[in-house]
């Protein structure tokens, strides 16, 4: 009924990176318990807040805490890493967590981040592509050739194949070259066209189309649920609003149905789009509408005593009352 996403933002106004990051853990744990659906982690590099550059090691502590919660690692901005390498980590993380760690696959669209690790942002597509195929070709743990490198990757992970991979991204080129790859996508909504042409793309590649997630627009990303919005708003609205704030500076002029344009507090409330404060009976009506609450705990570094006060309102008057009716 519940989703929860973590990219341990810690602008300087709030607590401090450690406190956030022992918050995502416990938060994980308790929302296995209390029928979370999935928890998801992010990657960005070099942001001036802490953003969490290192997915995968996140994803490692939230498997070692629970048994059964599944993971994404949403999106993995596979053109910035060495895909042998990674593939390494994500077959020891496969066996490690059971299984239970998927994968959103994205180029990224900051090019500081491809400065910083010194790749052209040129051609990241075509780089995308031949990363995921060698990475695919890794987990068969038999010895192959990447870049004139003699490779072997062992061990090989639980799942035949390798870990769940969907692709991310927003324009028709990363919905063909989803459909060349045979996986399915995750769009960061707002064009409502993209689906046919991936399905066409599909039967044209001869490849079997996936799930194909478009987010309509509206959706709500960051969700939070308090018995007094107008002071929960006082509390966390600046924490909503940074977050709101560095999203639009990263994306420019890209869409997406997180996207806000607002410039206050009481501008981004209004908006009524992906950042939202619900009363109990709310996000009740919400989830019934929409099907989930998507939820980012620490947004923007909400503190989290502050964020486990929505947490326990969803675990015992959400929760209950969807599962009542």
């Amino acid at each position: 009924m519940f989703t929860m996403r973590f990219d341990l933002r810690a602008p300087e106004f709030g607590p401090p990176p450690s406190e956030l990051a022992g918050a995502a853990l416990e938060m994980t744990e308790w929302g296995e318990r209390e029928g979370c659906l999935a928890a998801l982690v992010s990657e960005h590099h070099g942001s001036p807040d802490g953003y969490l550059p290192s997915p995968l090691l996140l994803a490692s502590a939230m498997a070692a805490r629970t048994k059964s919660l599944p993971i994404q690692v949403a999106a993995l901005l596979v053109p910035l890493h060495d895909p042998i390498a990674l593939a390494e980590q994500m077959a020891v993380l496969d066996v490690l967590s059971g299984g239970r760690v998927s994968y959103v696959c994205a180029i990224g669209y900051r090019s500081e981040e491809y400065a910083m690790f010194g790749r052209p942002m040129r051609g990241r597509g075509r780089r995308l592509e031949e990363c995921i195929e060698a990475m695919r070709q890794a987990w068969t743990g038999e010895p192959f050739e990447f870049e004139g490198r003699p490779v072997r990757v062992t061990p090989t992970p639980l799942q035949p194949g390798g870990p769940t991979l969907m692709m991310g991204g927003n324009s028709p080129a990363a919905v063909r070259r989803a459909a060349r790859l045979g996986m399915g996508m995750l769009t960061q909504g707002g064009d409502v066209s993209l689906e046919a042409i991936y399905r066409s793309a599909c039967e044209e590649a001869g490849t079997q189309p996936g799930p194909f997630l478009n987010p309509p627009a509206g959706t709500v990303t960051s969700a939070f649920v308090f018995e007094d919005p107008d002071r929960a708003w006082r509390e966390i609205g600046p924490n909503l609003l940074y977050d709101a704030q560095m999203y639009a500076q990263w994306l420019g002029e890209s869409l997406s149905t997180s996207k806000s344009v607002a410039s206050t507090v009481d501008e981004l409330r209004a908006e009524a789009g992906a950042y939202r404060i619900f009363t109990p009976e709310e996000a009740v009506a919400h989830v019934r509408a929409s099907g989930v609450l998507l939820t980012q705990p620490l947004c923007g570094g909400v503190p989290p005593k502050l964020a486990w006060q929505s947490l326990e309102l969803i675990a015992t008057k959400v929760v209950p009352a969807l599962r009542a009716g």
